[in-house]
């Protein structure tokens, strides 16, 4: 059974007025636990109606943040190769069992390189679950942290490089026909003359 680890994108407007936000202003992300499944729901709201809001569902987590209105170099470009973002993107849609040390070493790194920000912890039964935002299109990865041994680090960053920089099969070139082996030529080639010469090759005059 997968894990409602995946990637809530920023609204547009507020959940509870239906306001469009404007460019600079200041928000309330939060995160609820979903009814209808094992996931999470993401809801945006202004700072007005966050504190109108009705404290009867709690959220699992929630962060103050600042709306930037998507611009057109915020959309999907073509990647030639994947870089680290569009990996973490991939395998967290994908929600692979086997990738989740490399999923949060993926987040871990990106967070160093100010690309994404932790937004919040939660201790839950099943291990550690930590939020992470990306500073530019406001997008959420819930990420569990597995805990991952020091000396196992190493390893998981090798996985790491060969999804970002696999190498390609090389090509086996088709090996080359043995060559025809001839019959070696008999040693008593000239039997094919088959005359048999006398001893006396001529006849004796009477």
């Amino acid at each position: 059974m997968k894990e409602p680890w995946s990637i809530k994108t920023r609204s547009r407007s507020c959940a509870g007025t239906e306001i469009p936000f404007e460019d600079g202003q200041t928000i309330y992300a939060a995160i609820f636990p979903d009814p209808e499944s094992s996931g999470y729901l993401r809801q945006d709201y202004s700072e007005e109606a966050w504190l109108q809001r009705s404290e009867e569902n709690p959220p699992f987590s929630q962060w103050k943040t600042v709306y930037k209105k998507p611009t057109a170099e915020d959309k999907a470009e073509t990647v030639v190769q994947e870089d680290p973002e569009t990996l973490l993107r991939r395998l967290v849609e994908e929600e692979e069992e086997h990738t989740e040390n490399a999923r949060y070493i993926l987040a871990v790194m990106l967070e160093r390189q100010k690309l994404l920000r932790e937004t919040d912890t939660q201790q839950l039964p099943t291990g550690i679950l930590r939020v992470y935002e990306h500073r530019k299109t406001g997008d959420v990865y819930i990420i569990k942290d597995p805990q991952i041994p020091l000396s196992e680090v190493e390893n998981v960053q090798q996985e790491i490089q060969e999804l970002l920089d696999p190498k390609p099969i090389p090509e086996t070139e088709p090996a080359e026909p043995a060559a025809e082996e001839t019959p070696a030529e008999s040693e008593n080639d000239t039997s094919s003359d088959n005359s048999e010469v006398s001893e006396n090759g001529t006849d004796e005059e009477e």
